[in-house]
């Protein structure tokens, strides 16, 4: 028997339609097979599309599926924004917060009233874990692949991050180095084989926006995202990396470290992430990491299935 599925783009990490990352929605999914889930991925071509579907247990409230147009991923942060806020729009979710299950576990989501009657959608990701730092080897490939030389590199070490869904944190000089880059993708993708990550999160704290800490770039080949234009499962894991290696300036005492970063401009896409890292008082260190923004629909239209 033929199913009506509503299907939603939005733009999320943005209140500006056609700029920040875009992503597809599909609520009330139930009923999809993971071969229809990646078809309509597949066709929707977003880097992710979120799939909502009823919750299997007491420990969670609804489940989350994401998808590129080539596989299945643990979780995304940008897809999530754009799922919680149809969920929101929808009166589907409640506001404060919402327990979401994904790939990488329960993750606690917050549901923000902002003027307008709008909504800001906060994510909290996985403890943040980092390592390993790249090798001589891996570091070699790595600038190779982005046609970069060594002193194009920033402070700090090119080190695997994980908030939920490893990203390699690469620092660089300036945003004339970010904003040049035409990276070869064939070869990221094969180093990503070597290194058992697929994401390439590159950023640069120099010469910032008013506002804005950091201005971001990233490149996930391997897994069908030749660039990607606002990464939450980037930035966040950014941020805890910034605190880290204290490339930002904390104060003993400071519960959580609270920033914006701005990617996208690039691609002619611009959105902001708002990163908050809450800080361990005994050792300084990064001990949890949430990040925020703002979606808006661009359209909504039907599937029958």
């Amino acid at each position: 028997m033929e199913k009506i599925y509503r299907v939603y783009q939005v733009d999320a990490f943005t209140r500006t339609r056609f700029t920040g990352n875009p992503a597809g929605v599909v609520p009330d999914a139930d009923g999809l097979s993971e071969a229809q889930m990646q078809a309509i991925a597949r066709e929707l071509h977003n880097s992710e599309t979120a799939f909502i579907l009823r919750p299997e247990a007491d420990d969670h409230d609804v489940r989350v599926r994401f998808f590129t147009p080539t596989t299945e991923v643990p979780v995304c942060g940008h897809a999530t924004i754009a799922a919680h806020y149809v969920r929101a729009i929808e009166g589907s979710a409640p506001r404060g917060s919402v327990r979401q299950l994904t790939g990488a576990g329960v993750l606690q989501v917050d549901i923000e009233p902002t003027e307008g009657d709008d909504f800001r959608i906060w994510m909290h990701q996985r403890p943040p874990t980092f390592g390993p730092v790249l090798n001589s080897a891996a570091r070699h490939a790595l600038v190779a692949a982005l046609a970069i030389d060594e002193q194009d590199l920033g402070r700090g070490p090119i080190e695997i991050v994980s908030t939920g869904h490893s990203k390699v944190m690469v620092p660089l000089r300036s945003r004339t180095v970010l904003d040049q880059i035409e990276p070869d993708l064939s070869a990221l993708a094969a180093l990503s084989r070597n290194i058992g990550c697929n994401g390439y999160h590159l950023f640069t704290p120099a010469d910032p926006a008013p506002g804005i800490l950091a201005h971001a770039r990233m490149f996930a080949p391997a897994i069908g995202i030749p660039e990607d234009p606002v990464t939450g499962n980037g930035n966040g894991p950014l941020g805890a990396y910034l605190v880290r290696h204290r490339l930002v300036s904390l104060v003993s005492g400071q519960g959580v470290f609270s920033c914006t970063m701005r990617q996208g401009e690039a691609m002619g896409r611009a959105g902001e992430v708002k990163v908050e890292a809450t800080i361990d008082p005994d050792s300084m260190m990064p001990s949890a990491v949430r990040i925020g923004g703002e979606a808006v629909v661009v359209f909504r239209t039907e599937l029958r299935l």
